[in-house]
C-alpha cells in the first residue's frame, strides 16, 4: 500500500498519530451514514485522493467500485479522526467494527481498556452474531503467567472505564492468541483456536 501519511521529522510530532498527509494528498473523515464530511474529532470512514492512490483494481471493474469514487476518493476502510492541527489517527478496520444494538463499537478501544486489567497479558476483541442487538462483543484473553481471574472480574472492570454497550457480553480465557508471522492477532480464526482450559 502507498503511504498517505508521515511523521514530520521536526516540529511536532503526536504520539499515537499517523501523521500529516503528504504534500498532494486530499485525506477526508465522513460519516459512516451519509458521506458528508465530519468535524474535527469526530470519528468517520477516511477517504484519500492523491497521485499515489491507485487507478483500479486490474481487470476488476466491480472491486474497484466498491472502494473507489469516479473523481479519485479512495475508501481505505479505515476508521478514522483527524484533531484540530490536521493529524490524523487510525481508530479501527471499518471491517472490524462491532454493531450492537444499533451502536458502533471499535474493538481496538475496548482492547486497549481491558489491555490495563492488571492481571491480562494480551486481548482480542471481536463481534459474534448475536440474537438479539446484531452483534455480541467478545474478549478472548491471555491471562499473565501466575494469575487467574474470571469473566466476571474482567467484565467490573470494563464497567469502570466504558459505556454499558462497549462491555464484553463473552469472555474466553486461552493460552494463547493466534498470530500470523508479522505476530498481528489472527481475528479470524479466533473462533477456530482451542480455549484455555
Amino acid at each position: 500500500a502507498p503511504i498517505t501519511h508521515v511523521n514530520p521529522i521536526y516540529g511536532k510530532n503526536k504520539i499515537g498519530s499517523i501523521g500529516l498527509p503528504l504534500p498532494d494528498t486530499e485525506v477526508r473523515i465522513v460519516d459512516f451514514r451519509n458521506g458528508r464530511d465530519v468535524e474535527p474529532g469526530d470519528v468517520g470512514d477516511m477517504l484519500v485522493r492523491g497521485p499515489q492512490v491507485m487507478k483500479s483494481y486490474w481487470h476488476n471493474p466491480g472491486e474497484t467500485r466498491k472502494v473507489l469514487s469516479d473523481d479519485g476518493w479512495l475508501d481505505t476502510g479505515d476508521v478514522a479522526r483527524c484533531d484540530e492541527d490536521g493529524f490524523y489517527y487510525i481508530v479501527d478496520r471499518m471491517k472490524d467494527v462491532i454493531i450492537t444494538g444499533g451502536l458502533n463499537v471499535f474493538p481496538r478501544e475496548v482492547e486497549e481498556v481491558l489491555g490495563q486489567f492488571h492481571k491480562i497479558s494480551e486481548v482480542a476483541v471481536k463481534g459474534i452474531p448475536g440474537r438479539i442487538k446484531g452483534e455480541t462483543i467478545k474478549a478472548y484473553v491471555v491471562l499473565k503467567d501466575n494469575e487467574q481471574a474470571t469473566a466476571g472480574e474482567i467484565r467490573e472492570f470494563a464497567r469502570q472505564k466504558l459505556a454499558a454497550y462497549k462491555i464484553p457480553q463473552q469472555v474466553e480465557f486461552r493460552q494463547e492468541l493466534p498470530r500470523s508471522f508479522l505476530r498481528k492477532v489472527l481475528k479470524r480464526k479466533l473462533d477456530e483456536a482451542e480455549p484455555a482450559e
